[in-house]
């Protein structure tokens, strides 16, 4: 009887060690915004989401395997907080499980790829908002967005197998990835990022392809870089995306002035297209926002933004809407404003 109870003991003190070792949370943002946006003559008002930050719900967790090693998961699902949809709620934003140690993380699952990575890092928006470079290569009605090569691979990837360098090489990081396409083509997806932040620098570039349906592979480059002077921080990138004769080049400058307990934000975004039939669909696209934290976890803010399209261009701002007849055939220009609140838990 005493044995037994000594070896439950044990056996107790053990789990407690473990669980101790082992950590759950919870996350998530909501930001919600009521903004008037004009695209050509037809304006819409509506409240939206994700113009600050991308609303979200998570849970990530890591557990000490010893030995230095590591394992984690990451399940983090996007809504619509305006309306509370999807109704089926789902991990499409992060589904990873990685085993990290000395030698660097292995991570598994759908991600972000290296090619979205980079032009967000060096994006003062952070790929939200109405000034976001993002509106030029990603617009839902703009005919160079994925030049029509159906890759799906722009922002996330599915069945993705990631390399991550140690964080302990003098500020040297870097990522490689190799997404499976499991017969659905514009999936497969190979990508390199290589980096380096020390200091008030950091800089890093990425190549990458896509296979899709045609011949021709959807191919990225990217190239950013930021600076931090204390009193601002500068950011810039250059991204060029092809497919066959195709292609567009997105340039980008943006900045971050700390202001007490709030930021500035002013971004300038020029896009270029060429070869094909897509040679003067030019965008340019500019804003500035004021964020004022009330906390660590809450914000108030305020955006403005302006797009203008040459050609049959179509970029449109985040929250733009529908597009009206008038519209249909590009070459409007776009203007918007809005103010929101942010919560992060």
């Amino acid at each position: 009887m005493k044995k037994s109870l000594i070896v439950l003991a044990a056996l107790g003190a053990f789990a407690g060690v473990a669980s101790a070792q082992s950590s759950v949370t919870l996350f998530g943002v909501v930001d919600l915004s009521a903004n008037s946006i004009k695209n050509g003559q037809t304006s819409i008002k509506s409240m939206n989401s994700d113009l600050l930050n991308s609303n979200r719900l998570g849970f990530r967790g890591t557990e000490d395997l010893g030995g230095g090693m590591s394992a984690g998961f990451w399940l983090e699902g996007g809504l619509a907080a305006d309306t509370g949809t999807p109704a089926g709620f789902n991990f499409t934003r992060r589904s990873t499980l990685s085993l990290s140690g000395s030698f660097g993380e292995i991570r598994l699952g759908r991600d972000y790829t290296n090619s979205f990575s980079t032009v967000a890092t060096f994006d003062a928006y952070g790929a939200n908002g109405l000034a976001s470079p993002i509106s030029l290569y990603l617009g839902s009605y703009n005919p160079t967005s994925d030049l029509g090569s159906g890759a799906g691979t722009t922002v996330r990837a599915n069945n993705m197998l990631g390399y991550f360098l140690p964080g302990n090489l003098g500020g040297l990081y870097g990522s490689f990835q190799h997404a499976a396409g499991e017969g659905v083509k514009g999936n497969k997806y190979t990508g390199f990022r290589l980096g380096y932040a020390a200091g008030p620098v950091n800089v890093s570039a990425t190549m990458a392809s896509t296979d899709v349906a045609a011949a021709s592979k959807y191919k990225s480059t990217s190239i950013g870089g930021s600076y931090d002077l204390g009193v601002a921080k500068i950011q810039a990138f250059w991204d060029v995306r092809k497919f066959g004769s195709l292609k567009y080049t997105t340039k980008a400058i943006s900045t971050n002035v700390p202001l007490g307990q709030g930021e500035f934000r002013f971004s300038y975004t020029m896009g270029d297209a060429s070869g094909g039939t897509i040679g003067a669909n030019d965008s340019t696209l500019w804003g500035v926002e004021y964020i004022y934290n009330l906390s660590k976890r809450t914000a108030l803010y305020g955006q403005y933004g302006r797009l203008s399209n040459d050609g049959a261009a179509k970029a449109t701002m985040v929250g733009a809407g529908v597009l009206g007849a008038t519209e249909a055939a590009g070459g409007y220009s776009s203007s918007g404003y809005g103010v929101g609140v942010r919560h992060s838990f």
